[in-house]
């Protein structure tokens, strides 16, 4: 290349660069973004590409884009399918503890089929499993999506009416479910959260429309890694309900529909917590029945995950992607919802976080007999 193509060359990449800067160009500078090749044939850089061309990506980002990198603090050594299988509280199918104070269910949607957890929690958040399956139920106790022989095209033709249709039936079997507690008693599923974050607009007008409303909620599960903002530095608005690692915003416009929205990661993690939590400890998460075989499936939709502990902005969290071949994880994600709707219902685990909608009691202050008027 001439001296003076050269010349010319550095002159465009200036003027390109001049003209990101104007037009209000953030984090990408096409110019630091040159090859290697490129590189080596220009002799005119600007300061940042510069420093790309010379810094490793981590270092760059550090030093240069003030927006570091997470870093993997490694793959954590989690609790085996046999294991959550195995950690059975010998109850029955159905049956809720004395001390429990709430029931939630978590509905996850898929275009063939509906899957769905029971809790029972006690407000210290241990926890009991019990009752999940699918809509449309299955002849068999083992199987996957893809296997699945009932579908929900048995119940109506077109996906979007099935899906309606297949979540009118299933939420009004949870609601008018009465769930037996050993003391007699007999509790009603509190809230019923269903993930919206497949055909949100079907599931938004379900809720806003279905026979039991006054129980169900959209819910989405935010993915929030080590480079993104917390949930704790959200900034509440009027009318938001704001909770631990979940939000309620106000909401206006075409889907005037209350919603849930929670930080995915943080939740697994408090649930995989739970299920390490030894029996008879505060809240430990069990399964009902004698018999873990039975459990099989679940206990391999709670494995279908893997976390990788990662640090950024000055900070440690939990990064959780499905494994390679992508197992089904429906269920996780539905026991995942219905301890997040457990924590909207008032469940807090001591020393971690205050309920949704917590307040301290405010007492009438007494005034003394001396200072009274007479």
């Amino acid at each position: 290349m001439t001296r003076g193509k050269r010349q010319l060359t550095g002159l465009i990449a200036g003027l390109v660069a001049v003209a990101i800067l104007f037009a209000g160009g953030r984090a990408v500078d096409r110019v630091g973004a040159v090859s290697e090749e490129t590189y080596e044939n220009i002799e005119v850089l600007t300061p940042l590409s510069e420093a790309n061309c010379n810094a490793d990506a981590r270092a760059f980002a550090a030093e240069y884009q003030n927006d570091p990198l997470p870093v993997s603090l490694g793959i954590d050594v989690a609790i085996t399918s046999a294991e959550i299988a195995a950690k059975i509280n010998r109850r029955e199918r159905y049956a809720v503890p004395i001390n429990c104070q709430h029931v939630t269910a978590m509905i996850d949607v898929q275009a063939s089929l509906l899957y769905y957890v029971v809790a029972a929690w006690e407000p210290n958040f241990t926890g009991y499993v019990i009752d999940y399956g699918t809509f449309p139920d299955q002849p068999t106790a083992y199987f996957t999506l893809a296997e699945a022989r009932r579908k929900l095209s048995e119940v109506c033709d077109g996906k979007e009416a099935a899906i309606h249709q297949g979540l009118e039936m299933l939420t009004t079997a949870l609601a008018q479910k009465e769930w037996p507690r050993e003391d007699g008693a007999t509790l009603r599923t509190d809230r019923i959260q269903v993930d919206a974050n497949y055909e949100t607009d079907t599931i938004y007008s379900f809720c806003s429309a279905a026979s039991q409303r006054q129980l169900l909620i959209p819910s989405h599960g935010k993915y929030v890694g080590a480079r993104s903002a917390p949930f704790s530095e959200y900034k509440k608005r009027p009318g938001d309900r704001v909770g631990h690692n979940w939000r309620m915003p106000n909401v206006q416009g075409r889907r005037a529909t209350r919603y849930c929205l929670f930080d995915a990661n943080y939740w697994k993690s408090f649930v995989y917590a739970r299920l390490q939590t030894p029996l008879g400890g505060p809240g430990s998460l069990s399964l009902w029945g004698d018999n873990p075989v039975a459990h099989r499936m679940l206990a391999d939709h709670l494995t279908a995950e893997y976390r990788t502990r990662t640090a950024g902005r000055g900070r440690e969290v939990d990064e959780w992607q499905q494994k390679p071949g992508r197992p089904d994880n429906h269920l996780f994600d539905c026991l995942v919802g219905a301890a997040v709707a457990a924590s909207v219902a008032g469940a807090e685990l001591p020393g971690v976080g205050a309920p949704a909608g917590h307040q301290t009691e405010r007492r009438k202050a007494s005034i003394p007999e001396h200072m009274r008027r007479r």
